[in-house]
């Protein structure tokens, strides 16, 4: 199939990860990445659903693409992900010009999809309601792969989610939690370390129950895999497989181990965790292993317990705030970022004072702030009665900015005068004399450079000044030099 593409991500790492897996299938199948929308062939957009406005930008920009084929009739468009997942032939019925529309379980059919379009000469709607274990060429991570950045990759480690947030549609259009064999997972991290990657996150929707179901099917005989996909070492890990009971229990502690241990990978991030499944085993990993960053995404959500057991998020603030500290005593220099929602249906200013008492007391080095926006299908929308006036929601988030931006800021400047390891991602773009990077602690910093520096190169930069948002300072010295290829990235929001 000849042709351009272009595709354009909405949404977490999850998708970014999806859409390099769909260039890559489209790579595979003879196109090129093209320069922009306006001139390309074929337009993926990769979307999300977790806030409104993700439903705003979809809409929007397919208006646009509707004059642009009505100018272009050939333009052939793909809608993937978890709106489409969740919209399905709405979709459709509001953009007839769509050419594809499909959801989160079959990334793996995009070619086969269009082609199928070709030969219809009708629109074609296809959603999976989910992704059966045993397949495991349907993870992402399977598929072949055009990385935005040669020198880091993402690796799906599973998909899906058991628990049952109140106001999280992830469940519903990403299916149950299935984790990805343990094997299958090295293996991809080892290729990409021969192709010149050197730092790996991992990705799942709760990372630290990362394997709780393959030990749960191992331990019940569960159904077989083909060939060497069926050895238990294979499947839980050599630590796991060991013994003659398997004995249920999360392996993300095992998995970290074996991914910071292959040659080549200097850095191993990861998320999202869930704060009710943060295990002294995985703070120990980190704390031990040398490649594990010094970063740890906790999402928080609220400060107020009543509010945390009508999210049904499973713990209590003081239990977060145990658990943080447990890992700061750990590993020294940890930075914590969080996720907090403001005006939960039923938040009270008691509510709202709690949460900024927790987050004062947890110091975060930043935080995704969020106004909730309910979400149709989610518990949490049917709680109309109880919505929150949005002047009411946006002078509690002011208040919550203030504290947060505090600790930043004071995180940041506690960084004054040391001498960081960074990972060189390219020209700052507000001064392209410039280089941008990121800290183990992935901190952002704009620094002055010695000579030319590729991105995917790690120097050392001493820190001379510091924001609330970002450090400044100079380089000192080349640490190492990339390997990796260069690629064409894909267009992202």
């Amino acid at each position: 199939m000849a042709g351009t593409y272009v595709v354009r991500t909405f949404g977490c790492q999850m998708n970014e990860h999806d859409s390099e897996r769909i260039a890559g299938l489209l790579e595979a199948d003879g196109m090129t990445a093209g320069a922009d929308v306006d001139s390309a062939d074929v337009v993926v957009l990769n979307t999300c659903c977790i806030r409104e406005n993700a439903d705003n930008k979809l809409y929007g920009t397919l208006g646009h693409l509707k004059s642009l084929k009505d100018r272009r009739p050939e333009l052939e468009i793909v809608v993937a992900g978890c709106l489409a997942q969740k919209d399905r032939d709405t979709i459709a019925e509001r953009a007839p010009h769509v050419d594809v529309v499909m959801g989160t379980h079959n990334v793996h059919r995009a070619v086969e999809l269009l082609h199928e379009r070709r030969r219809s000469d009708s629109a074609v709607v296809e959603i999976l309601e989910e992704t059966v274990a045993e397949d495991h060429d349907l993870f992402p991570s399977a598929l072949p792969v055009v990385r935005r950045a040669g020198y880091a990759g993402w690796v799906t480690i599973q998909m899906g989610c058991d628990n049952s947030c109140a106001f999280c549609i992830v469940p519903a259009v990403r299916g149950p939690e299935i984790s990805r064999p343990f094997g299958d997972i090295v293996a991809e991290v080892e290729r990409a370390a021969l192709d010149g990657v050197s730092e790996v996150t991992l990705l799942g929707q709760n990372v630290n129950s990362y394997g709780r179901d393959l030990t749960l099917r191992a331990r019940d005989g569960g159904p077989e895999t083909d060939g060497v996909r069926a050895d238990p070492s294979f499947v839980l890990g050599p630590v796991a497989a060991e013994g003659d009971r398997v004995r249920i229990r999360p392996l993300f502690a095992d998995l970290l181990r074996a991914v910071g241990s292959v040659p080549g990978i200097r850095r191993v991030r990861y998320t999202s965790p869930h704060p009710k499944d943060l295990r002294p085993e995985t703070i120990a990993a980190m704390a031990e292993v040398e490649s594990v960053c010094e970063h740890l995404h906790l999402p928080l959500q609220s400060g107020s317990d009543s509010i945390l057991a009508a999210m049904h998020r499973g713990y209590t603030a003081e239990r977060y705030l145990e658990r943080l500290d447990a890992a700061r005593r750990a590993i020294p220099g940890l930075a914590v970022t969080t996720d907090i929602i403001v005006g939960f249906p039923g938040e009270t200013e008691a509510d709202a004072e709690a949460t900024l008492e927790v987050a004062a007391e947890a110091r975060f080095d930043g935080a995704f702030t969020f106004v909730y926006s309910p979400r149709p299908g989610t518990e949490a929308a049917e709680l109309s009665d109880s919505f929150i006036p949005r002047e009411v929601s946006a002078a509690r988030m002011e208040r919550l900015r203030a504290v947060v931006e505090r600790s930043s800021r004071l995180a940041n400047l506690s960084r004054v005068g040391s001498l960081e390891e960074v990972l060189v991602i390219g020209p700052s773009r507000k001064d392209p004399s410039r280089l941008s990077g990121r800290t183990r602690q992935n901190r952002l910093v704009h620094f002055d450079p010695v000579g030319p520096v590729r991105a995917g190169s790690y120097v050392g930069v001493e820190v001379t000044d510091a924001t609330t948002t970002h450090l400044r300072g100079h380089m000192t010295e080349l640490l190492a030099a990339p390997t990796h290829r260069v690629r064409i990235p894909v267009a992202a929001e």
